[in-house]
């Protein structure tokens, strides 16, 4: 299996390592809710080291970006990052991402699950005056996450955190070690991503986690995933994938119709007029937990099925995401999950479930 730069300090933490996409990573440390409620109340940091990294550089760049994602790149200025997908000519997505614009070229950041996969579908796709570059072996990632993470950061770096908004990034020192930091997350809470040289990366997190160990906790991809469901944040191979495409997997918003053409474009306006699914935030009515593959039934009839699901650790109730036929998804309508032949009763809600997150703060 792979190892990120930090894997050594993880096992010196202690933590419970297991093979996610052929890297071996730490899923929990102390455990799934006390790094999740950290997280929510104060301040935790994740090793996502194992994310892919693509440069784009090039005359045609622009172009060429807005061709191959469904969202504006033109928009974007300098220093600012934007969520984004890739999608097929049949609408289904290739991956969801983010493209961060600096002064001479583009990043991407892709799952890693996907990077052999995009890497090759971007490539057949580039222009001559586009270049392309996988530097995703060369960068490490970590995500320091909660209310205290901008506080906690701030003792460290060069550049005052206080004024930069919500995806946006600048090239900073970290005691030294250069690195580019970025507002963005996966949590729901205020919190920062840091791209370095693996070198670099191991040294912060040396830095941050000596220094500040009484304030930030280390935590793995279980409460990742626990967070992101919370405010109903797609996972890629759970609620979205190559069958699966933006408008009825909610990533309608980053879908800009009225831009020049774009891959899938025409397949999703149609879509778009008449979606025939929909992904839906579930809350658990009877006791139980939703979990990735039950079938969802009303009237006797299955109508789609849960693409996550866990035991929500802020709300203490069974919550999950659910992909559904279209005309069932009104709020409050009451649908029934079969769990191993027992249908257990649960009703469509508003995202996110959790509402208080620190975000924009």
């Amino acid at each position: 299996m792979k190892k990120t730069p930090l894997h050594s300090e993880h096992i010196k933490l202690g933590a419970k390592l297991v093979d996610f996409a052929g890297y071996e990573m730490p899923v929990q440390y102390s455990g799934i809710v006390d790094e999740h409620l950290a997280v929510r109340k104060s301040c935790g940091i994740f090793d996502v080291s194992h994310m892919g990294e693509f440069f784009v550089s090039g005359n045609g760049a622009i172009d060429f970006l807005n061709q191959i994602t469904i969202n504006d790149v033109a928009t974007l200025d300098v220093w600012q990052a934007q969520y984004s997908a890739m999608c097929f000519e049949d609408g289904g997505i290739v991956d969801d991402i983010l493209v961060y614009r600096y002064p001479d070229y583009f990043m991407l950041v892709v799952n890693c699950s996907n990077i052999e996969k995009n890497f090759d579908w971007i490539i057949t796709h580039k222009p001559e005056n586009v270049t392309v570059a996988d530097v995703s072996s060369q960068i490490g990632l970590i995500a320091i996450q909660g209310p205290r993470s901008r506080d906690i950061l701030n003792n460290y770096t060069d550049i005052d955190l206080d004024k930069m908004e919500y995806y946006h990034f600048s090239i900073a020192n970290i005691n030294g070690y250069p690195a580019t930091i970025s507002r963005t997350g996966y949590t729901g809470e205020l919190g920062f991503e840091i791209y370095a040289d693996n070198v670099s990366t191991e040294r912060i997190w040396k830095l941050l986690f000596s220094d500040s160990k009484d304030k930030i906790t280390p935590a793995g991809l279980g409460s990742r995933d626990t967070l992101r469901m919370e405010m109903k944040y797609v996972l890629y191979g759970n609620d979205i994938n190559q069958n699966i495409n933006p408008i009825e997997s909610g990533l309608g918003w980053i879908t800009k119709m009225n831009k020049k053409d774009f891959i899938g474009k025409k397949t999703l306006n149609k879509i778009k007029i008449n979606p025939t699914h929909s992904l839906v935030a579930i809350e658990m009515i009877d006791r139980g937990i939703p979990r990735k593959g039950y079938p969802i039934i009303k009237d006797s009839l299955n109508i789609g099925y849960i693409t996550s699901g866990t035991q929500s650790p802020s709300l203490q109730k069974g919550i999950g995401l659910a992909f559904i036929d279209t005309i069932y998804s009104e709020i409050g309508n009451e649908l029934l999950i079969d769990v191993r032949n027992r249908h257990l009763k649960c009703r469509v809600v508003e995202s996110p479930f959790y509402k208080t997150g620190t975000v924009l703060d």
